[in-house]
């Protein structure tokens, strides 16, 4: 096979999500203020930017205003403004709205927007190539480079046109080596290679276990009678019970459309639940089925996302390089957003860099000065503010934990004097099948429901087959002989795709796993909920996954 070629940047960036394309920006500022030439590039694995986004979304431009002030001048895809908002608690067959003046402020959504954060990226990232960042979609980094003195040096592309065996095929290419003074990790959730470097550098050392949710979505157009542009609705309760963390979101957009999705926290306890089939049943509610009924489901999706909070954030910075955004886990949960605070975080870190290069550094420093502005920044103020949300649900509930969280903050002011601890990684929590009651599902109707399978087609998902796989398992015999086992094959329902497929001979014996890999939507739920931590997800090759339009 040929070696690889390798290009030179000042700055590689892996990701061009919101943190990732704020980053880029922010150098290509900083470079224009100081007159220096900073050369800036992006990877992004899926095919065109915004192919992989997902997010719910309402935006907070607090950031955005920051970094292109004249964003509305611009053209910016942001053309919902919040108009209304409700929040409701579902039982079984009835609702109780909650008026939004009780809420804690950080639940309110005045001054926010309804957008496609896929479409907001693709308009952020037209921004950076008219300042000169050079942006590489498709191109998938699968792995990072070291010095002798183990300092990240950038990263390389994976191989293309390599087959399922490891041979290369026709019209092979070998990867391409992007080597920088400094790399930027923007990979999203549970990113691949942000988590080698976390284990490599002992990133997480001080910090709480990261705890995840799973969110799925789906993109809709509805009759107008059924449409209000601006409407921001959540809901929580049913169909969760008390241990099981999740919760709704509606967003209605522009041009009668509206996005529908559900998150579940993935620390749940019953390997018999299935996220999916939660998101599908919830639909179904008198409340919710009113919304949906006459229209007409466009995409899906799912993405994990992180909800740790601030004492889940793991050290920063590492010889070479640092982690920002999602990759590091700045979401806040009460306010169900992270996109303002990834941008912010991929800002500061842009700052710290254009900083350490006009001073002479040739990207020797660990750049201890990008923490340190995030701990003066108001993403940390907001963060610290929201810090006992989702640590209090896990403690006591739902019920109680919500209790605790809306005193802390609309009282208190999240200004407790002690922080709430995670104690569990997500993969420790599922309980053996025999003590869990199962879950009787309903089956799809095809109206507001429906099945895997068609909601697969709906993300434009696609990977070349003949490749090798991208989901790797540590230890082939794992998942009969421990999953199967205890819990029943859980992969078989956390995964929101069907990948992972219990398959038997015909007399029902041999079980055995089946991976059905070119249906993955890269939503990482498997790398993080595996009971034993036995699947790897690695990248595939660039351009693969899923094409999410408007999503």
């Amino acid at each position: 096979m040929s070696e690889r070629e390798s290009m030179e940047y000042d700055v590689v960036i892996v990701g061009a999500g919101p943190a990732g394309l704020a980053a880029a920006i922010r150098l290509r500022q900083q470079a224009e203020e100081s007159g220096q030439d900073l050369a800036v590039c992006v990877l992004e694995k899926g095919s065109e930017v915004g192919a992989h986004i997902l997010s719910g979304a309402v935006l907070e431009t607090r950031a955005l205003d920051e970094l292109i002030p004249d964003w509305k001048d611009k053209g910016a895809p942001l053309n919902t403004p919040v108009s209304d908002e409700k929040f409701m608690f579902l039982t079984g067959k009835g609702s109780m709205s909650m008026p939004i003046p009780l809420l804690p402020q950080e639940m309110h959504n005045e001054g926010n927007y309804i957008v496609s954060m896929g479409n907001v990226c693709r308009w952020m990232a037209e921004q950076a190539e008219e300042m000169g960042v050079e942006i590489y979609p498709g191109f998938a980094a699968a792995e990072v480079l070291f010095d002798e003195q183990d300092r990240v040096v950038g990263v390389a592309t994976n191989d293309m046109g390599v087959a399922a065996d490891g041979s290369a095929k026709a019209g092979y290419e070998p990867g391409i080596e992007l080597r920088a003074k400094y790399t930027m990790f923007a990979e999203g959730c549970r990113g691949s290679l942000s988590g080698q470097l976390i284990d490599t550098y002992g990133l997480r050392e001080g910090a709480d276990p990261q705890t995840y949710g799973i969110g799925l979505k789906e993109l809709w157009e509805v009759p107008d009678e059924n449409h209000q542009e601006g409407l921001v609705v959540h809901t929580a309760g049913w169909p969760m019970d008390n241990k099981t963390w999740g919760g709704s979101f509606i967003y209605h957009l522009e041009d009668n459309q509206v996005y529908v999705g559900y998150v579940i926290g993935l620390d749940y306890e019953n390997p018999h639940l299935s996220p999916f089939d939660e998101f599908q049943r919830f639909k179904t509610h008198p409340a919710v089925r009113g919304m949906l009924e006459g229209g007409k489901r466009v995409s899906y999706g799912a993405r994990a996302l992180n909800e740790g909070g601030l004492q889940s954030i793991p050290r920063l910075v590492f010889p070479g390089g640092m982690l920002i955004g999602c990759s590091a886990g700045f979401l806040n949960v009460p306010k169900i957003k992270g996109n303002h605070n990834a941008m912010k975080t991929g800002m500061l870190a842009a700052e710290s860099v254009a900083e350490a290069i006009a001073e002479g550094d040739a990207g020797q420093q660990t750049l201890d000065r990008y923490p340190t502005k995030f701990e003066q920044s108001w993403v940390h103020e907001e963060l610290h503010r929201a810090r006992n949300f989702r640590p209090a649900a896990a403690r006591f509930g739902m019920a109680l934990g919500t209790v605790y969280a809306g005193f802390d903050l609309k009282v208190m002011k999240g200004k407790l004097p002690w922080t709430l601890h995670h104690k569990h990684w997500d993969h420790e929590t599922l309980k053996p099948k025999d003590q869990m009651p199962k879950i009787e599902y309903p089956k799809p109707d095809g109206v507001v429901s429906f099945d895997k399978l068609s909601s697969v087609y709906l993300a434009n998902v696609w990977h070349e087959e003949d490749q090798p796989v991208h989901l790797r398992l540590k230890d082939d015999s794992i998942p009969v002989s421990h999953n199967l086992e205890y819990f029943d094959a859980p992969e078989q329902r956390y995964c929101p795709a069907n990948v992972y497929e219990i398959v038997r001979d015909d007399d029902g014996s041999n079980p055995r796993l089946q991976l059905n890999f070119t249906n993955c939507v890269h939503c990482k739920t498997c790398d993080i909920k595996d009971p034993k931590q036995n699947i790897q997800w690695v990248t595939p090759e660039g351009g693969g996954g899923p094409n999410y339009p408007n999503m």
